[in-house]
């Protein structure tokens, strides 16, 4: 494999910041130093940059299919698209139908994805039956390298009772996977949107008043006292409230050991974008909703001070036409979901280091280190050190970019920060020393990323 030798940036990692040069070597970090010399190898120049660890997004939704729609990003689209926006590994999810046999689930989404991704994948291995042969299936995958179960309190093909939780929190635990865990209280969506459709409430601004925070709440400390009694530890998948945050608080006040994600989308935008003119408001349209500012509020500080601890995207694009607009009459009925696996590093730079909300160094723990300890990718993942993979990403703190669809390299009509400027933007991406974006344009190659799980991480 070839050499490459980037030059005179500054290193952000988790741990601090350093100036240092960095020589790859066959896809892993082989020195740091200044000062460094390869003369075989091809040189990177990051002057006037921060050198960055890749992104690790660890929930995204990559052509998932729901009734008779597929999310737009296939596996090739959305891994270019990540590449583009400084993510060099991602976590998708092998989803069980009920009554499936998990392996085979498994087996399928691979056929999917391996030799068409463009960065390093990962699954969640996504649970919709406790049968026995769900559970005994759970330590061969663990084995074969998988590190994470889904799971669900909503949704029909895929909600949990609560005795099916326990059963699968406690195989969990046996096999060493970490449970992630979508929280809502099925009763409360179900009714709440029966009751604002028989009042003729259709429109996406009803979205909200459908799922309220205390759905979400209520499932949070549903889920966090079952882990309780079977003895594991949970991932609270997307949380976006402070409700949930409290409960969250009161489980570690216990001594339980709990891990929250969030997602960009939390933290910049409210409620009042369902108000939009006419039917806008579909587009942000997803699960949980956005919330009131007092809830945005409150992540910032709680992000900031490691209570939530990594920042996922839960990308799940949709068309706004020929598919959001299918719940025109029906809120209920608008695929559930927006984009935003190309935006992530972007944002959050430009939002929270830039306006002083995060260090960077912070920063660079919520998007790759933590998810990389969480999934059991550290320290091959989300750091800079000799052995590492040389995941890597020349960030240029100077460059100003307006977010827009037609720009951004996601396959999907809309953005859901169309004209949102940024400061701080990805110059070059490196996947395992390959350089993959150059000038915020893609040069990698179909099929050059790899199953990131079992590979000796």
């Amino acid at each position: 494999m070839s050499t490459l030798l980037i030059q005179n940036g500054t290193l952000i990692t988790a741990a601090g910041r350093s100036r240092s040069d960095i020589l790859c070597r066959d896809g892993r970090i082989a020195a740091l130093g200044e000062g460094l010399s390869a003369p075989e190898a091809a040189v990177l120049d990051a002057a006037g940059c921060y050198v960055l660890p890749g992104g690790v997004d660890a929930h995204v939704h990559l052509q998932m299919p729901v009734g008779e729609f597929t999310s737009t990003d296939d596996f090739y689209t959305g891994t270019v698209a990540a590449a583009c926006g400084g993510t060099t590994t991602l976590v998708d999810f092998a989803t069980q139908e009920r009554g499936q046999a998990l392996p085979e689930a498994v087996a399928l989404r691979r056929g999917e994805a391996d030799g068409v991704v463009a960065v390093d994948y990962g699954l969640h291995l996504a649970v919709s039956d406790a049968a026995d042969t769900t559970l005994r299936a759970l330590p061969e995958l663990a084995r074969q390298g998988y590190r994470s179960l889904k799971l669900y309190t909503v949704y029909p093909a895929l909600y949990l009772e609560d005795d099916q939780i326990l059963r699968l929190l406690a195989a969990a635990r046996a096999a060493g996977l970490l449970p992630l865990v979508h929280c809502e209280n099925r009763a409360i969506v179900a009714d709440r949107t029966a009751r604002l459709l028989a009042a003729g409430q259709t429109a996406p601004r009803w979205h909200p008043l459908a799922r309220p925070a205390v759905a979400e709440s209520e499932a949070v400390a549903r889920v966090l006292a079952l882990a309780e009694v079977a003895g594991t530890p949970v991932v609270i998948a997307h949380l976006s409230c402070r409700r949930s945050l409290a409960e969250v608080r009161r489980a570690r006040a216990r001594g339980q050991e709990v891990y929250v994600e969030t997602c960009p989308h939390y933290l910049l935008l409210t409620e009042k974008e369902y108000r939009r003119p006419g039917f806008a408001g579909a587009r942000y349209v997803l699960t949980p909703p956005l919330r009131e500012p007092a809830d945005v509020d409150a992540l910032w500080p709680a992000l900031a001070g490691g209570e939530i601890d990594f920042v996922s995207t839960d990308h799940c694009p949709w068309n706004y036409r020929g598919m959001k607009d299918r719940g025109r009459d029906d809120f209920s009925r608008i695929p559930n979901g927006a984009p935003g696996i190309e935006t992530r590093l972007a944002l959050l730079w430009s939002e929270g280091v830039g306006k002083g909300r995060l260090t960077p160094e912070r920063f660079a723990a919520v998007t790759a280190t933590e998810p990389a300890r969480r999934y059991g990718l550290y320290p091959r993942k989300g750091t800079i050190a000799p052995g590492a993979d040389a995941d890597l990403v020349v960030w240029d703190p100077a460059r100003e970019v307006t977010l827009r669809a037609a720009v951004l390299h996601q396959r999907v009509d809309y953005s859901p920060y169309e004209g949102w400027p940024v400061r701080g933007y990805p110059r070059d991406v490196v996947l395992r020393g390959r350089v993959t974006v150059r000038r915020g344009e893609f040069v990698g190659a179909r099929g050059q990323g790899m199953f990131a799980y079992g590979q000796g991480v």
